[in-house]
C-alpha cells in the first residue's frame, strides 16, 4: 500500500493523465507508443529478474553508509542484502522502461547517479551494451556486491565510480566530452537534486535525455520537479508519476505532459 501523501499525489496524477489520442507531439507520440507503453519481452528482463530474485531472499548483511536523504543520512549500519533490493532497485516495470529508452535513442555515455545492487544499472547497461556507463555508489561494501552481479550478467562496459557524489560527480564529468543519458537517483533532497541536474547540464546536448526518478517521493522531490520544468535549457518533459523523462529539444516547442503508465 503506499503511504498517505503517495496515494494523494498518484490520485492527483491519475486525474492529469492522458493517454495516447491525447498527445499532439510527434516526437512525444512515437515515444509513448513505441517504446512507453511497449509490453513485450526482452533477453534481458528474465536475466536480471531472476538475479534480483536471488537478492532479495539473501540473508547476508553487509555494512552500509547512508549518503542519500533523511535524518539517517551519513550513519553506518549493517543491513541485509535483501531489505537493500527489496528498497533500493527500482520495480522491474520502470526498470524495464529504462532499458527501453536506452535501446531507443542508443546513448554513448550513461551516467547512473545511484548505483546501490546494480539491479537497476544492468538494465541500462544491458539496453546498450556499446556504451559507456558511469554508475555512482557512495558506500564502498554495497558498490563491491554491485560489482559481483555485473559479474555475473556479464556486463563489463560498467565503470563504477566510488565516493561521495559531491566529489565524484563533478570530477567524472569533466572526463566525458557530452552526456547522452543520465538517470537522477542519488539524493531525494530538493538541494542536491538540483545541484547534480545542473551539473550534467554543463554536457547535455539536443538529443540528451535525463530521467529523474521519485518525483513524488516528498516535497523537496515535488519542488525539484517542478524546477526542473520550469529551467530555461529544459524543452519537454514526460511525467510518469514516479519517473520524469526530460528533453533538450530545441527544434520542438516547450511542452510538458503527464502520460498514463
Amino acid at each position: 500500500m503506499l503511504p498517505f501523501h503517495l496515494a494523494a499525489n498518484y490520485l492527483l496524477y491519475r486525474l492529469r493523465a492522458f493517454k495516447l489520442h491525447g498527445v499532439h507531439s510527434p516526437f512525444v507520440f512515437d515515444l509513448y507508443h513505441h517504446v512507453i507503453l511497449h509490453d513485450g519481452d526482452y533477453y534481458a528482463y528474465p536475466l536480471i529478474e531472476d538475479l534480483r530474485a536471488s537478492l532479495l531472499v539473501e540473508d547476508r548483511t553487509i555494512p552500509v553508509t547512508d549518503f542519500g536523504a533523511g535524518p539517517k543520512a551519513g550513519l553506518k549500519k549493517d543491513r541485509k542484502i535483501s531489505y537493500i533490493a527489496r528498497t533500493s532497485a527500482k520495480p522491474a516495470k520502470y526498470a524495464q522502461l529504462l532499458f527501453r529508452l536506452v535501446a531507443h535513442f542508443q546513448p554513448k555515455t550513461i551516467f547512473d547517479l545511484g548505483t546501490s545492487l546494480g539491479i537497476t544499472t544492468s538494465y541500462l547497461a544491458m539496453g546498450h551494451k556499446q556504451a559507456k556507463l558511469y554508475t555512482f555508489e557512495g558506500c564502498p561494501s554495497i558498490a563491491s556486491e554491485a560489482r559481483m552481479n555485473f559479474e555475473k550478467l556479464g556486463l563489463r562496459h560498467v565503470q563504477q565510480v566510488i565516493g561521495n557524489l559531491d566529489d565524484t560527480l563533478p570530477q567524472q564529468l569533466q572526463k566525458v566530452e557530452q552526456l547522452d543519458f543520465a538517470f537522477f537517483d542519488g539524493n531525494h533532497r530538493y538541494e542536491p537534486t538540483m545541484r547534480y541536474f545542473e551539473a550534467c547540464l554543463s554536457k547535455q546536448h539536443e538529443h540528451s535525455v535525463f530521467v529523474v526518478d521519485d518525483l513524488y517521493w516528498s516535497a523537496e522531490m515535488k519542488r525539484a520537479w517542478q524546477a526542473i520544468k520550469l529551467h530555461p535549457q529544459v524543452c519537454q518533459t514526460v511525467d510518469l508519476f514516479y519517473i520524469g523523462l526530460v528533453f533538450f529539444r530545441k527544434s520542438q516547442p516547450k511542452e510538458h505532459f503527464t502520460l498514463l503508465y
